[in-house]
């Protein structure tokens, strides 16, 4: 007989816990390689490897499940971008490094699975009331860490500004590239956004720190 000692034991808080991120890990998988409209409850559960009764135990509906999604989304970029290390793109050019830093930051599988459930809040009010209050969190860390390629200026309005509009400029470009299925192709169109980003950013930069 196996004996398991007390310190192995997991408490119930501990067991729900797992088997919820169990089912957020399988729910971004569904998202990523079948979307959201082939997103459906017995999938998540055939890839998370539990019953479909483990499942509703926890969560009651498809619905139940991707507004979790878009909060347990927005924690795993926030903990990527605080986990970057801007750092490594400081140089002699600190605007190229900021947009370099950008670009990395949007890519991977849990940026297509929150632009799935981006789409998906178009035509859903409880999905997209979710999206909306979690979306600010995670462009104010974005931010916060292009404050180490930035020092002292990152909290300005201007430059908050020029950054907040490369970053729509750039999820518009992947959103695309999404049609086209050519990332290169992506790639290039951001490259040629990033000739006038620059020049903006600079002008920012270089502008009288009056606000």
């Amino acid at each position: 007989m196996v004996v398991v000692s007390v310190g192995e034991r997991r408490t119930q808080a501990e067991r729900t816990a797992a088997m919820r991120t169990r089912l957020l890990d399988a729910t971004i998988e569904c998202l990523v390689t079948y979307g959201y409209a082939g997103t459906t409850t017995p999938r998540i559960a055939e890839i998370a490897g539990v019953t479909r009764g483990a499942q509703v135990h926890h969560f009651r509906s498809k619905e139940d499940l991707v507004v979790a999604a878009v909060e347990y989304l927005a924690q795993q970029r926030i903990q990527k971008a605080m986990r970057q290390d801007a750092g490594i793109w400081k140089g002699p050019d600190p605007v190229a490094g900021v947009l370099e830093f950008l670009w990395n930051s949007h890519q991977g599988d849990m940026f297509v699975a929150t632009i799935e459930l981006w789409v998906a809040a178009r035509t859903d009010d409880v999905l997209a009331k979710e999206v909306a209050r979690v979306e600010p969190m995670v462009n104010s860390t974005l931010i916060t860490a292009v404050a180490q390629l930035l020092p002292d200026h990152a909290a300005r309005k201007n430059v908050r500004n020029v950054l907040y509009t490369a970053m729509d400029a750039l999820r518009g470009i992947l959103v695309v590239g999404f049609v086209d299925r050519d990332q290169a192709q992506a790639r290039r169109r951001w490259d040629r956004a990033c000739v006038y980003l620059a020049a903006m950013l600079s002008e920012a930069l270089a502008a009288k720190a009056s606000d």
